[in-house]
């Protein structure tokens, strides 16, 4: 499978090179509008035949089966569209547009000419989310009760887009990929502290049917770096701390059991359970080693990958929801 990467910014050359080392797969070529970066792919990458300022030397090539798009959100529907236009697979880097409403559309274009969409939600394919997700469908946490994460650091304040559609589309997609069910409404409050339309802190909290409810945290204004998640469920809680360098993943044993005696009503037990803490094991496999592999066999087997397109447009339905509730400040949007 011939590929064509557009973008070699920050996340780019871990997509060259994660995909340069399978061994089904070429890189073709690769584009940047930056001459600098270009040269810095060459000379790590000189077996890449095709490096270019202008896309159209991927998109229109038709040597190239599927393209890899890691540009600024705003560019991600035009571009997209391209590539399924001319025939190509498409994997896009998150979040995966900047409405809801072009997500819609490359889901619709891409089913049409019968060709894989995938979006990069990087954190599906950690082995530390791997094993939340085994813990929680098996039922061993039991019913959810919250999702509850925070992720902040000092910068990197970017030009484009604010912290919401920068930071939190990560927790989002964890939190839509464990839960598997929509919210049904969003509200947000956030500030921008130095650029009245770029917010650099938010919480956003999303509610579910039943008692559930995700609660998001994020800011570029910190001065330590936290990402870290709490679940909770009726049997036992994760937490989840990605800075963590080896027990990423803790489940502990505790909880609530709360009775009530129906005779009388102000008869109200609250009993605390304590018990062990777990530490499991998590495969360290590079999550975009998983992603990269993901995407070909998704092509090769004629499937729908594990994050595609309508993945990719219920986290920007979330993030586009609580985009709108902080200009609103803090309306609940309904979903």
């Amino acid at each position: 499978m011939n590929i064509g990467i557009i973008g070699c910014g920050y996340w780019g050359p871990n997509l060259v090179r994660n995909f340069s080392i399978l061994d089904d797969v070429r890189v073709l070529a690769v584009s940047d509008l930056r001459t600098e970066r270009l040269d810095f792919i060459s000379r790590r990458f000189p077996n890449i035949k095709t490096v270019t300022t202008d896309c159209n030397e991927i998109l229109r090539n038709k040597k190239v089966d599927a393209v890899v798009i890691a540009t600024p959100v705003s560019t991600h529907f035009p571009l997209g569209m391209e590539a399924l236009a001319n025939g190509k697979h498409l994997l896009l880097e998150k979040p995966m547009t900047a409405t809801s409403e072009q997500a819609e559309v490359l889901i619709e274009e891409a089913e049409r000419r019968n060709l894989v969409l995938m979006v990069d939600h990087t954190f599906i394919y950690t082995g530390a989310v791997r094993k939340i997700k085994e813990l929680v469908s098996s039922g061993e946490i039991g019913e959810l009760y919250y999702f509850d994460s925070v992720r902040v650091n000092l910068g990197l304040f970017q030009h484009d887009v604010n912290v919401v559609w920068d930071l939190a589309a990560h927790d989002v997609s964890i939190m839509d990929h464990l839960i598997e069910r929509p919210p049904v409404s969003i509200s947000a409050t956030g500030v921008a502290h130095f650029d009245r339309d770029i917010e650099n802190m938010a919480y956003i909290a999303a509610r579910y049917d039943g008692n559930f409810i995700g609660h998001i945290h994020v800011n570029w204004l910190a001065p330590v770096k936290i990402r870290k998640t709490l679940i909770c469920g009726s049997k036992k809680m994760i937490v989840y701390d990605d800075v963590e360098p080896s027990e990423k993943i803790k489940v502990y044993d505790k909880g609530v059991d709360y009775l009530k005696n129906r005779e009388e009503v102000y008869d109200i037990l609250v009993q605390y359970r304590t018990g062990n803490m777990m530490a499991p094991h998590i495969d360290l496999t590079e999550a975009l080693n998983r992603i990269s592999r993901e995407f070909v066999d998704a092509v090769t087997e004629n499937r729908k990958p594990l994050t595609d397109g309508q993945a990719g447009y219920r986290v920007v339905r979330i993030l586009e929801a609580a985009n709108s509730s902080i200009k609103q400040g803090g309306k609940v949007v309904k979903l």
